[in-house]
């Protein structure tokens, strides 16, 4: 990891989020494959599909891949392959994005929430309380890129037999004790949405699975349900991955091992240099897992003011999530109030997240580090 840097004197003064841009910046090679595929018109499960897929799942080090329509259905077909729906509840995390309880009612099932801890991922010490004879499924979420408690969490699915579909949208080659995100549950969902560490040009998902049952499953659900062009097996859903987004999959998929440790690098200069500024925590990090940073979250007191701060700067920092999923509107119905989960409570309060990527500079992370210095500081 490379020196601090002393402060930029002006040499910057913005701090993107998002580094699509230049994460995109040549793109040639893939207009030239997506030129073939234009000529080919195989746009729909094309081959391009079939070959993102053998690459992703040695990736992930999984047996099948199976793309579809978006990290969200990624999540939502699983469910439905193991038969879940009205009356059933599965077990989440509360601090949770939106898509995962999502998932869990377009099947029809109920969501229920277990709080988090302080690395963002199910508080495994209360999750086994909050089984009931309604539970039918465990959804762990590996949020922000660390990797939840698994091997404790697969000791209580077993002992109470219910299986266990892995959030890994925000947590692709994230891996505890040397097993990677995906490598436990029946299914692991992934997204490739432009802001996860995999992304294509718009809205895609991927499932992995180990289970054969469940990959066949899977690839009938994502396909109207058809075992082939004149067969329909089961009712299932319009959720292929496109042979387009496919194309650019496969020129990311290459890439990933460095992205991730790109991020890895970046997020441990921000830990050096954030480390002692007073209204700074840093979560502590768990040496047992590999965190791939899709986000880089830290609690901060004053939070609200660091953040106006930080936009005023040009930091383009942010809040996730400001409002705690329980408490949304949508959510209502489903009779939890404020102060159920004071963990997540707390996060919504106190957490920020910074810039973090492969691309980012150290120039542009001691900008963000300079400034929340300051910050503190009165400056």
């Amino acid at each position: 990891m490379a020196d601090r840097n002393p402060a930029n004197n002006g040499a910057v003064s913005h701090v993107r989020f998002s580094p699509l841009g230049q994460q995109f910046a040549e793109p040639d090679a893939i207009f030239e494959e997506l030129r073939e595929l234009v000529r080919s018109g195989d746009f729909t499960l094309g081959k391009p599909v079939g070959e993102f897929e053998t690459m992703f799942a040695a990736a992930v080090g999984a047996k099948h891949a199976i793309g579809v329509g978006s990290g969200t259905d990624a999540l939502k077909i699983p469910l439905k392959a193991l038969g879940l729906g009205p009356g059933d509840e599965v077990l989440t995390a509360a601090n949770t994005f939106y898509a995962s309880v999502g998932a869990i009612v377009e099947v029809g099932a109920t969501p229920r929430f277990v709080d988090c801890d302080d690395n963002f991922c199910m508080d495994v010490e209360q999750l086994e309380a909050a089984i009931t004879p309604r539970t039918k499924a465990l959804m762990p979420i590996h949020l922000t890129g660390d990797v939840a408690d698994m091997p404790r969490i697969m000791e209580i699915a077993a002992r109470h037999g219910l299986p266990v579909v892995e959030d890994g949208c925000q947590s692709l080659l994230g891996e505890r004790g040397g097993t990677q995100v995906g490598g436990w549950g029946v299914a692991t969902a992934f997204s490739m949405h432009p802001l996860k560490i995999i992304n294509v040009w718009g809205d895609a998902g991927v499932v992995v699975t180990n289970d054969d049952e469940m990959n066949r499953k899977v690839r009938l659900l994502r396909n109207h349900g058809l075992r082939n062009r004149d067969e329909m097996e089961i009712f299932g859903y319009n959720s292929r991955l496109d042979s387009v987004q496919a194309v650019v999959g496969k020129w990311i998929v290459r890439q990933v091992g460095d992205i991730v440790t790109g991020r890895a690098e970046a997020a441990a200069y921000y830990d050096q240099g954030l480390a002692g500024i007073p209204g700074v925590r840093i979560p502590q990090r768990q040496a047992e897992t590999k965190h791939v940073y899709l986000l880089y979250m830290v609690f901060a007191e004053n939070r609200d003011g660091l953040l106006e701060h930080c936009l005023e700067r040009g930091i383009e920092a942010k809040i996730h999530y400001p409002i705690p999923l329980y408490q949304q509107d949508a959510l209502a119905s489903f009779g939890y109030k404020a102060g159920d989960f004071p963990v997540t409570d707390r996060h919504s309060r106190d957490c920020i997240s910074f810039p973090v990527d492969q691309h980012l500079s150290r120039a542009e992370q001691d900008y963000v580090i300079d400034t929340v210095r300051a910050f503190y500081q009165g400056g």
